[in-house]
């Protein structure tokens, strides 16, 4: 659960709004569908402000220094629901999703400015300046998304041919308040840390997102299209809520 302070409404923990690709700790997030400022808190202490379009900087700062109370009670709330877990770059990657596992090597190359990632089999080398690590983070998420391609394409478009709802194009992202979405123009937009769940509830959000072909919405018909595929998918949808639970510490979406 993700504590939601708001000067208007609370804003939905599951949106379709990508976020910038921040490690942790404090960020802001311009938004086109915010109609006032409001704070988020989420499990592992990071803290993201959501605004307008076009909210001034100075705004913004005024904003969280009044609110800062409640920010810190919100952060100490869950830090004795959820000990915090030290940052570590992993030795191996474990995707249960997907069924993979892979050993992690770090090869450090002096004067490099970046670091590069190679994929030979269950092995995962990074090499360049390997001592950065928010460079080091920066190639592991890449190779994710690389590793998420290819391994939902064949799985979304058997579901599209089973559920008979289409899409045109899959996009892979790293969505900090979304597992995925579907968009109007067809596109079916998919987070990289499905990866690390269930194979059953990486089946169900693409499930889920194809039958937003035939609607846009979340009546009744659309959870009986989706019941139709999946009958156990009330569960499945609940589990989402902790899910970010099995998500690394170093991927840094929570």
């Amino acid at each position: 659960m993700t504590a939601v302070f708001s000067a208007a409404r609370q804003l939905a923990l599951f949106s379709d709004d990508d976020e910038p690709d921040t490690m942790s700790g404090f960020s802001v997030r311009e938004s086109g569908r915010a109609k006032r400022l409001s704070i988020k808190v989420y499990p592992r202490g990071r803290v993201e402000v959501v605004v307008p379009k076009r909210t001034r900087p100075k705004d913004v700062r005024e904003f969280v220094e009044a609110h800062r109370s409640w920010i810190q009670n919100a952060r100490d709330n869950f830090a004795a629901e959820h000990p915090a877990e030290p940052f570590a770059l992993p030795r191996s990657v474990v995707l249960p999703g997907v069924e993979k596992q892979y050993s992690v090597a770090y090869e450090p190359e002096r004067a490099a400015r970046t670091v590069r990632y190679r994929c030979t089999g269950n092995r995962l080398v990074l090499s360049g300046r390997t001592s950065d690590e928010k460079l080091c983070v920066g190639a592991l998420k890449r190779w994710l998304i690389s590793q998420a391609k290819a391994e939902y394409l064949p799985i979304l478009r058997s579901l599209s041919a089973v559920t008979r709802c289409s899409f045109k194009n899959m996009h892979v992202r790293g969505q900090r308040t979304c597992w995925g979405s579907h968009s109007s123009s067809g596109t079916v937009s998919l987070n990289y840390c499905l990866m690390f769940l269930d194979p059953a509830h990486l089946r169900y959000v693409m499930i889920h997102e194809l039958c937003h072909a035939k609607h846009m919405n979340h009546s009744r018909r659309f959870w009986r299209l989706v019941s139709e595929f999946e009958p156990d998918y009330q569960r499945l949808d609940k589990d989402l809520n902790s899910s970010w639970k099995k998500i690394p510490t170093w991927v840094g979406i929570y």
